[in-house]
């Protein structure tokens, strides 16, 4: 299961909730398994997750028709699945049904609820819950819906809830570090896979391109992927085109997919021929940083210290002027889960947090320079995911 359940009652109990509802495509599919394809896809469509605060058994899926075959996948743990909306779906006159097929038949005979936020209130009345105090995803839901549950819930307290889901996914299950490890490995292989056919002349795309096919073949899918020759490297959100490698010049992968639902997030650097000085001195002060950074962290160790103590190395090391807002960030269903590692952040550290650890640099007119690794937060410091080291590859 995805679902750290525990993590999530406490989140509950602390803002004295009784239920809790999942709105946001990364929560639907993180407190029920159901990945609502449309609203991964494109921004509107409704799909929910009622999680009562005693009974988390008892949990109920609001899906649309034209979704019900996800929601009859295997994947999905939660039994109780309201459906609504109009979708025709025919069967073979006289055969007898199995398996998914036969889930979604069984959901398909179910009542239509007529729209999300209907469906969503005969869930919560159903449970005794119209009097209740409710967490409400506030990311997820579209205002207008907000409006017509409170409507359909007058008696109810209905209160925004984000925040107990971030708290809730900082903690990763088992199946999630799996999952993650898989995932930020994937990309690590895809990056090697592009870095063996970078050769002067070829273009960002030829690169980009192989790091995506791998990541296919390896059994991701493609989502992220900032690539980067010379002085566009130093775009921080630069997107692969037609320009061509020079020896000399920096490359810079800034990218990831996803495996199972999970995101990657890795950055490596290459240089075809001979690296200049200034990069070879500048590329290890910024992994000098993101090593000293992975060196600290460990349960209890306050994040922003960690902050501190990788922007004052690689300061130290090489980029006297060295300037981040931040230096990574957790990662799961989400590119950007909790704890972001900022100066601002004064939490701690907990076993079980699978975190991003960066120290970019970009300077326009020359190139950018990024280190990144993945690693989960163990009892008593790290477990790295990477299959490679963030040193410079010459090529």
């Amino acid at each position: 299961m995805l679902l750290n359940i525990d993590r999530l009652q406490a989140g509950m109990k602390n803002a004295g909730l009784d239920a809790l509802v999942a709105t946001t495509p990364e929560n639907v599919t993180y407190t029920s398994g159901f990945w609502a394809m449309s609203q991964w896809i494109r921004r509107g469509p409704q799909a929910y997750v009622l999680i009562p605060a005693k009974n988390p058994d008892d949990s109920s899926v609001i899906a649309n028709t034209g979704m019900i075959d996800l929601a009859a996948d295997s994947d999905v743990w939660v039994r109780d699945v309201r459906r609504f909306g109009k979708f025709i779906v025919d069967a073979t006159p006289d055969l007898k049904l199995s398996g998914q097929d036969q889930r979604m038949q069984e959901l398909l005979d179910r009542e239509d609820d007529g729209d999300a936020v209907k469906s969503l209130a005969r869930a919560i009345k159903d449970r005794g819950l119209q009097s209740a105090k409710i967490g409400i995803d506030e990311i997820g839901i579209l205002p207008e819906y907000w409006d017509a549950l409170v409507e359909l819930l007058p008696d109810a307290k209905l209160t925004r809830a984000s925040g107990i889901f971030r708290y809730a996914r900082a903690i990763k299950t088992a199946e999630e570090i799996s999952r993650l490890r898989k995932s930020a490995q994937i990309a690590d292989l895809s990056i090697a896979a592009a870095f063996d056919i970078a050769r002067e002349g070829a273009t960002e795309m030829d690169l980009a391109k192989v790091f995506h096919c791998k990541t296919i073949e390896e059994g991701g899918l493609p989502v992220l992927g900032c690539v980067g020759t010379g002085p566009r490297g130093a775009m921080t959100n630069v997107q692969p085109n037609e320009t061509k490698i020079v020896k000399g010049e920096v490359i810079r992968f800034d990218v990831g997919g996803r495996y199972r639902h999970y995101r990657a997030d890795i950055a490596r650097n290459a240089v075809v021929g001979d690296a200049d000085a200034k990069t070879v001195r500048y590329h290890k002060a910024i992994c000098a940083g993101m090593y000293r950074a992975i060196e600290m962290i460990k349960p209890g160790v306050r994040v922003a210290d960690v902050f501190d103590a990788a922007v004052e190395t690689v300061r130290r090391e090489g980029i006297a002027h060295y300037q981040r807002n931040h230096i990574g960030h957790g990662i799961g269903l989400d590119g950007y889960d909790a704890p972001n590692i900022a100066p601002s952040n004064n939490e701690s550290f907990e076993e079980g947090m699978v975190i991003c650890v960066e120290t970019p640099y970009y300077e326009m007119g020359y190139a950018g320079l990024q280190a990144e690794d993945t690693l989960v937060v163990t009892r008593d410091g790290v477990d790295s995911f990477m299959l490679s080291n963030a040193a410079l590859r010459l090529l």
